[in-house]
């Protein structure tokens, strides 16, 4: 359970300051016959802060509750 509570608290913490992360996809453009042209996209997948602090939270109680057991 405590590994559960800080990989919660890491994941918490690095949501909270960020607010997402960002990827690059490659997309294909034009593609007639032996020309090929594409292009790199960034691409941004936001993560609400309720998602980071319930995170944190939660891995809060499982460090907290491991404590006393």
């Amino acid at each position: 359970m405590r590994i559960l509570g800080v990989l919660l608290v890491v994941f918490g913490l690095l949501a909270l300051i960020y607010q997402g992360f960002t990827y690059t996809k490659r997309e294909t453009v034009v593609d007639i016959g032996p020309v090929h042209a594409t292009a790199d996209r960034k691409k941004t997948v936001p993560l609400p802060p309720i998602v980071g602090g319930l995170a944190l939270i939660g891995g809060v109680v499982l460090l907290v509750s491991g404590k006393t057991n």
